[in-house]
């Protein structure tokens, strides 16, 4: 048992699952929309759509699509530091299915992209992020992660996974989802450590690939 699951995250909130957590799960989709957020509809789950109010959630999703840390002090004041940074927001209940409890769904919209995300807080601040762009996933934030979504193809994972060891960086955990064989897939690696500045140029020129992003770690595990 670590000092984290004894005492819980370094955050502001009332709540570690519904606050810190949700925190997370904004931050997530404010870093591989790669711009300042305009627009974002948040579908909310199950308890988080029924408690979150009284526990934060709101605050600390928008507080993430900001770019806020779970510690960060401008967390009580997100909804107005969103109407100063022109972001719009709508909550909306929804039923996501056979998922866990806290869980939300991110459609976000910048000037020029938009990324959507789904994923859940799991206790104690420990997200998973389940879908990316409408693909499968599975990753915490608790390491680099790099998502890369390309054209089907026989041998591309392993002319990823070359790349990587290339930049002298080791997979921790891969997962990799198509919509058709031949369609568009997703493949996100949690690394060890961040890739170069010039392994993800790379990437970026890709013919293959049309959406790069790497994910900072955000939070210890």
């Amino acid at each position: 048992m670590s000092l984290l699951d004894m005492i819980g995250p370094v955050m502001i909130g009332p709540s570690s699952s519904h606050t810190a957590g949700a925190c997370r799960l904004g931050l997530v989709a404010h870093h591989l929309l790669g711009e300042a957020p305009r627009r974002a509809v948040i579908g909310l789950h199950a308890s988080f759509a029924k408690t979150g109010r009284g526990h934060g959630t709101h605050l600390a999703l928008v507080a993430g699509l900001l770019g806020y840390a779970p510690d960060d002090p401008r967390l009580p004041r997100a909804f107005e530091e969103a109407e100063a940074a022109g972001l719009g927001v709508e909550f909306r209940d929804v039923d996501l299915g056979d998922v866990h409890p806290n869980t939300a769904h991110l459609e976000v919209q910048g000037d020029s992209g938009r990324v959507t995300v789904q994923g859940s807080s799991t206790g104690g601040g420990v997200i998973l992020v389940t879908h990316v762009q409408g693909l499968g996933v599975n990753f915490s934030g608790a390491a680099p992660t790099l998502l890369l979504r390309y054209t089907d193809a026989v041998g591309m994972i392993a002319r990823i996974a070359a790349t990587v060891a290339a930049d002298g960086v080791n997979i921790a955990t891969l997962t990799c989802t198509r919509a058709a064989r031949g369609g568009q897939a997703l493949v996100a690696i949690e690394l060890d450590a961040p890739l170069s500045p010039e392994a993800l140029s790379f990437f970026g020129r890709w013919p293959d690939a049309d959406w790069v992003r790497l994910l900072p770690k955000l939070m210890d595990g």
